[in-house]
């Protein structure tokens, strides 16, 4: 009977812990992958799998569109899905085109493409351009439609448009292979109705968490060529690329707090239902 009540006390004290002890081993969880990496696998989806092969598929001639169309609520999302892209273009040595249709694009950015072009010794200007943000949206786009350096006059450093060398022999959506729109809205469709239907540019978006399940039917229909969804999309595309670094963490620090619930959810079931069982003897 003194074993019996001990066991219970046990149980009751485990049941009864303080919520703010719960509440520090789950920050823990969260924390502590940032600093130290344990290494849970991300397995990739198809559909992020696909943008990489299309990447990974283009030459040094080819260019690749990378609109950062997302404001700092969602950059946490966007912002390691778009250097992510940029890095592996900059791999490969395909040109890329940085651009932003929404205003606080280009200062969401600007330090990515920064350290990636130090990372991988680029040039702007040479191998790729950050031509920062035109105001008018889907204005912009049709206007890249006729001359990519009319919609885009200078960069986002001043220099006229014309006189970057990685301009050369691009003027049109006719000499561009990928246009990856990276947005918390449904922005990525102004790209399919002005860019893709008229002229077959290849678009693959990146949106939030949310916004994914709205993306479906667009793969399905093969109008996307596929898709970055969420931190989730941004990590497996890290592990495509060999490079982890914030998204990666980021998943694995959701990825224990999720194991630690799970494990606290498992235990006070587990206590719950002792707890009954000596009640009723």
């Amino acid at each position: 009977m003194a074993k019996q009540q001990q066991e219970k006390s046990f149980w009751q004290k485990l049941i009864g812990i303080d919520r703010r002890v719960i509440y520090l081993i789950i920050a823990l969880a969260m924390i502590l992958p940032f600093f130290f990496q344990m290494g849970l696998p991300i397995p990739v989806t198809d559909e992020v799998k696909r943008v990489y092969d299309y990447v990974e598929g283009l030459t040094p001639t080819d260019c690749v569109v990378l609109s950062a169309d997302f404001s700092p609520s969602v950059a946490p999302e966007l912002s390691p899905m778009f250097e992510a892209v940029f890095r592996h273009c900059l791999k490969n040595k395909v040109k890329v085109l940085v651009i932003s249709l929404l205003p606080q694009g280009p200062g969401l950015v600007e330090p990515v493409v920064q350290q990636a072009a130090r990372d991988h010794r680029a040039t702007n200007g040479v191998d790729y351009a950050f031509l920062g943000y035109q105001y008018g949206f889907s204005l912009v786009i049709m206007r890249m439609m006729e001359n990519i350096e009319a919609a885009f006059p200078n960069d986002y450093y001043g220099t006229k448009t014309s006189d970057l060398p990685v301009m050369k022999n691009i003027h049109n959506y006719e000499e561009i292979d990928l246009i990856v729109s990276l947005t918390g809205s449904s922005n990525h469709r102004v790209w399919l109705t002005y860019a893709h239907e008229p002229y077959n540019v290849p678009v693959a978006p990146g949106v939030t968490a949310v916004i994914a399940a709205d993306v479906y039917p667009y793969l399905q229909s093969k109008q996307f060529i596929g898709m970055l969804g969420g931190l989730k999309g941004a990590a497996e595309y890290e592990t495509l690329i060999e490079e982890k670094k914030m998204a990666s963490m980021g998943m694995e620090a959701q990825n224990w707090a999720h194991i630690v619930i799970i494990l606290f959810i498992i235990i006070g079931n587990i206590g719950f239902f002792a707890i009954k069982r000596q009640e009723r003897a």
